[in-house]
């Protein structure tokens, strides 16, 4: 029991598709290695807006009331009796997935594809999207004291790129393409110059979006066309990879698809060259075509992403670089109020600030 069992914890609760309310739930009792975060500022997932808009994501169901968010940071404001390495009134970002920590997955380092993760705002599990949020002391890291909560929600999505760049095996001096110029195709830009890479091309089909990224860890925007009525998927994914190849100098070590959209997926294989590796980051329709021929041939590897493991973001974050929170751009402030959470979820993408309490 706390001081806080009595404080108000308004939580954005989704209670079916495109109804999001804010209700008042009990702030939930600490075990022995637990935290009590007072969550500062949540970023908006595309699994949450799929989860608004559609009751869904992919196979995983809303079928209860769920509290959304995973991308948050914020104020240790309780601890457990057994917890050492946190204390009142430090400032984290929160690691959403709690493992089983027995399994051969966990054991072997590759926690991540644990059978048994209960993963924040993944039904049944509730999310971060609430004043008082109760973690596991060893999934909370301390953030330096220049990196802001906006920031610190970033760590999230930033471990999603920087592990999208390991699974690619980006190194110094390779050309990296990735589709999609949304926060998670940024951040992967973002963590593959980190990486080295000496030529990082995004593609995109809003020029809104290329326009951004051009100030943003990328050296070449690549704006799409749309198909044209009635042609399918793979001739236009060929059309356009030959295009690229034309005018963007050949292919690339690595492409990262970060839409999930199948004539995009087909782009990642098509313009991998022999021997790279096809990322695939975006989670787009369960089933895909694709050209087998040029991926038996060429052999082109193709890598699935099952969010990040292991990463050291931890590490990397307390380089003086504020531009890392403009990935997310769309801002919006949540005052507690469920339209404010509802205006966020309908955007692509972007922040919900919580209050200052």
């Amino acid at each position: 029991m706390t001081v806080f069992q009595d404080q108000p914890n308004p939580s954005a609760v989704l209670l079916r598709a495109g109804e999001l309310v804010v209700q008042n739930l009990p702030v939930p009792e600490l075990g022995p290695t637990d935290v009590l975060v007072n969550i500062k500022a949540t970023g908006i997932c595309g699994s949450d807006i799929h989860y608004f808009a559609h009751g869904r994501n992919g196979n995983i169901v809303v079928k209860e009331p769920l509290v959304m968010g995973h991308e948050s940071s914020g104020e240790i404001v309780a601890i457990g009796s057994a917890v050492q390495s946190l204390k009142p009134g430090d400032r984290v970002a929160v690691e959403p997935g709690v493992t089983c920590r027995t399994c051969n997955m966990c054991k072997s380092g590759l926690y991540n594809l644990c059978p048994d993760v209960a993963f924040a705002a993944t039904p049944p599990v509730h999310g971060t999207l609430c004043r008082y949020y109760k973690h596991p002391e060893d999934l909370c890291f301390k953030l330096p004291d220049n990196v802001s909560y906006e920031e610190g929600a970033l760590v999230e999505p930033l471990s999603v790129g920087l592990y999208s760049i390991e699974r690619g095996n980006v190194k110094v001096g390779d050309r990296v393409i990735i589709f999609g110029a949304g926060p998670v195709g940024l951040l992967c830009a973002a963590a593959a110059k980190a990486a080295g890479a000496a030529c990082v091309m995004i593609a995109d089909i809003a020029p809104s979006r290329l326009k951004f990224a051009a100030s943003y860890y990328t050296d070449v925007q690549i704006l799409l066309d749309k198909p044209s009525p009635n042609e399918p998927n793979i001739e236009y994914a060929r059309r356009t990879a030959t295009r690229i190849l034309e005018d963007y100098g050949g292919y690339a070590d690595c492409v990262l698809d970060c839409t999930g959209v199948e004539t995009c997926v087909q782009l990642a294989v098509l313009l991998t060259k022999n021997g790279g590796a096809a990322v695939l980051v975006g989670l787009g329709a369960s089933i895909q075509a694709l050209p087998v021929d040029e991926i038996a041939n060429r052999q082109v590897d193709i890598r699935g992403i099952r969010r990040y493991c292991n990463v050291s973001t931890r590490y990397s974050i307390a380089e003086p670089r504020s531009d890392q929170c403009q990935a997310a751009h769309y801002t919006h402030l949540y005052n507690e109020s469920s339209q404010g959470s509802i205006s966020a979820l309908q955007g692509s993408k972007g922040w919900c600030h919580q209050d200052t309490n």
